[in-house]
């Protein structure tokens, strides 16, 4: 071991080793292949680990986070609240290191594992800088300089997310990321010569990125730390540095996928430890000149961080305003009285599709809330997500916008948007990010949809023409089943408003979260607006809307059929069934309020049948009986549709007089009555 740079790469190896081998589980060959650009890396960012969310610090993702033992070993290393018990505590119960990393977790920036998630996620941040600076950075007060690095192999390259964000990042000219391709040649299948044989620089040329390439990365950390250099100096396009490494380097199986998911065997550590100059006997050793080498840069990543505090203290002499919004957004918190500007309405006011109603709360409240900032995937007119006078994000070498706008035309990429708005969103500065698209193609972003809700990030979602409603483009578009599938997944809300307030109360919702994302589902139709409703009822998630004395049936809906089982009760009610009618929004903000609320809206004793234009799946939690539709719609003017399946107001009615006749003389317990609380 002939100088620091050496044992500290060494070390990290041996690490990665014993961690997996440890644990029984996990992937070292990445990590001992990836180490010296890491070293390279790290030892060159800009980070506090005494204060993990400084703001100007640099953003590092690992899109290929099943190397995870290596992102762990480092923040250990480098003076993180990770101590080497966390590390011989890799992958077991309620660990500080689990299996892939986690956002929740100090110095891990966003929650990896799919692949292509964290190349997507890392573009996020990069736009979320760019955005920052422009609005924030002022002569002499640079307040926001950092770069967004990001590891990834060929498994995220195969995945299509990386291919929609990667493009658009290269459109975006994004020269504050810079990405490393673990250039290994292996994925799990083996060599990837058997599925994967592009040229992934000539496609990222292609792109608009800027490519360099490090031939040696198994030993020439110093040549990977000059790549580094060079790509800053490339300000108007991203760059990828491929380093080319050996999966699982020092070990016997080396360039093998034998080292990809699989730990090393004891006679593969011991050859490695003396190889690397380690004892064989010995487990989790860290040299304390590591730690002191290491430790330089964490000093120097708090003084580079003591010094920002001073700038900004200047800074906020000079531009009050700016500092006082960029303080407030820092803590996560929105502007005072900022739902003020969200719009009522009464019976008065015309019939208007929610989608319609969903570009008036972004016009109303974008100039409210600077932290606003989203897109649409090509679909602006449709879905109505951008105000009048909105400033595209956009490079100003174009000529169509600048950094310092909010509308990002993110092309027809749903999933490379998912990503990349997680992306933004956890960046800090309470960015509140949405994306755009028909309901039904939501779909195309589930996976980051998924990762929203398990990591915590509070973005949006902008699901406009959500139901068979939309009409005469037909079953390719009309989303029977895709509230079901979001609303199966935990900490998502699902909102299907019914009218303007219940579109205001969603946005609320969602706007005012710190830690669960939504889905705001749209109507391309007029819809009423509804006596009953209100900003302040719906914000409940669910609240009767339509009340009568001694009801005999209760009608819960959502979205468009609300208006229309109202008609329904009011028809009933003629015939001798008095009924009330609950609109139910949201399913996740409804199952968070008291018991005694919730059963004052599905009592004991009643019948409840269930209303919506889509797969009923999921609504028995909710009602008795269920009407929706269990099989794909069809090409049509939307109101011949509706006919078709008979909701209509005498359909509704139809079958809920047969629901009252079921249950007649019946004793008969709210649904939301169960006998144990599922697991929390």
């Amino acid at each position: 071991m002939s100088d620091i740079n050496t044992l500290t790469i060494n070390t990290i190896r041996v690490l990665a080793a014993d961690t997996v081998a440890k644990a029984n589980s996990g992937h070292p060959g990445a990590p001992m292949g990836m180490a010296p650009t890491a070293h390279a890396l790290f030892t060159q960012m800009k980070f506090n680990p005494k204060n993990p969310d400084w703001l100007n610090r640099d953003r590092f993702v690992l899109s290929n986070g099943h190397a995870c033992a290596l992102l762990y070993i480092l923040l250990h290393l480098f003076g993180y609240d990770y101590t080497l018990d966390d590390l011989k505590n890799f992958r077991q119960l309620n660990s500080k290191t689990p299996g892939h990393p986690e956002a929740d977790l100090p110095g891990v920036e966003v929650t990896t594992g799919p692949l292509g998630q964290g190349i997507a996620n890392a573009i996020g941040l990069a736009i979320a800088q760019k955005q920052i600076a422009a609005r924030f950075n002022r002569p002499n007060y640079t307040i926001s300089d950092n770069y967004t690095y990001c590891f990834f192999g060929d498994g995220c390259m195969m995945e299509g997310v990386a291919s929609e964000a990667c493009s658009l990042a290269g459109h975006l000219q994004l020269g504050n990321l810079i990405a490393f391709y673990d250039d290994n040649h292996i994925s799990i299948d083996g060599d990837i010569n058997v599925a994967f044989t592009e040229d992934v620089l000539k496609r990222l040329e292609a792109y608009g990125w800027e490519v360099i390439t490090v031939s040696d990365a198994d030993t020439n950390w110093q040549a990977i730390q000059d790549a580094i250099a060079k790509a800053k100096k490339t300000t108007d396009k991203p760059t990828c540095i491929k380093v080319t490494t050996t999966i699982g380097y020092g070990s016997l199986n080396q360039g093998t996928h034998g080292v990809h998911g699989s730990p090393l065997k004891p006679d593969d550590i011991i050859q490695l430890k003396k190889r690397f100059g380690f004892d064989p006997s010995q487990k989790f050793v860290v040299p304390q000149e590591v730690y002191d080498y290491y430790g330089k840069f964490a000093e120097a990543g708090a003084k580079a961080e003591k010094e920002w505090n001073n700038l900004f203290d200047e800074y906020a002499g000079e531009y009050p305003d700016l500092a006082e919004e960029l303080a407030r957004r820092v803590k996560n918190e929105l502007p005072s009285g900022w739902e003020k500007a969200l719009p009522t309405y009464t019976t008065s006011d015309s019939a208007v599709a929610t989608r319609k109603l969903s570009e008036i709360v972004l016009t109303k409240i974008e100039s409210v809330l600077p932290e606003l900032i989203g897109g649409s995937a090509d679909l602006t007119p449709s879905n109505l997500t951008r105000w009048s006078d909105a400033v595209d994000f956009q490079p100003p070498s174009t000529g169509l916008g600048d950094y310092s706008g909010r509308y990002i035309r993110f092309g027809v990429r749903e999933h490379g948007v998912g990503a990349i708005i997680n992306g933004i969103s956890a960046y800090g500065a309470n960015f509140k990010a949405y994306g755009a698209t028909f309901l039904n193609f939501v779909s195309y972003a589930s996976g980051a949809v998924r990762l929203s809700a398990l990591s915590g990030h509070p973005i949006i979602w902008v699901a406009t023409h959500d139901s068979i409603g939309l009409g005469e483009d037909g079953p390719t578009h009309q989303p029977i089943e895709t509230l079901a599938h979001l609303r199966a997944i935990p900490n998502l809300m699902v909102w299907r408003p019914a009218d303007g307030n219940e579109t205001s109360a969603a946005y609320h919702q969602a706007l005012s979260s710190k830690h669960t994302p939504a889905i705001i589902a749209l109507s391309r139709q007029n819809l009423p607006q509804l006596e009953g409703s209100s900003i302040e009822k719906a914000v409940k998630g669910g609240y009767t809307i339509y009340e009568v004395e001694s009801p005999k049936l209760i009608l819960v809906s959502t979205g468009s059929e609300v208006s229309t089982s109202i008609d329904a009760a009011k028809l009933l009610a003629e015939q001798g069934t008095p009924t009330s009618v609950v609109s139910l929004p949201d399913f996740h903000t409804f199952d968070l309020q008291p018991k005694d609320y919730k059963l004052s809206v599905l009592p004991d004793g009643i019948p409840i049948m269930s209303v919506e234009v889509m797969s009923p799946s999921g609504w028995s939690g909710y009602s008795h009986v269920q009407f929706g539709i269990n099989r794909f719609g069809m090409s049509a003017p939307a109101p011949e549709i509706y006919k078709a399946f008979e909701f209509t107001p005498e359909g509704i009615a139809k079958r809920g007089q047969l629901t009252v006749d079921y249950y007649k003389g019946k004793e008969l317990l709210s649904p939301l009555q169960k006998p144990f609380v599922s697991i929390q």
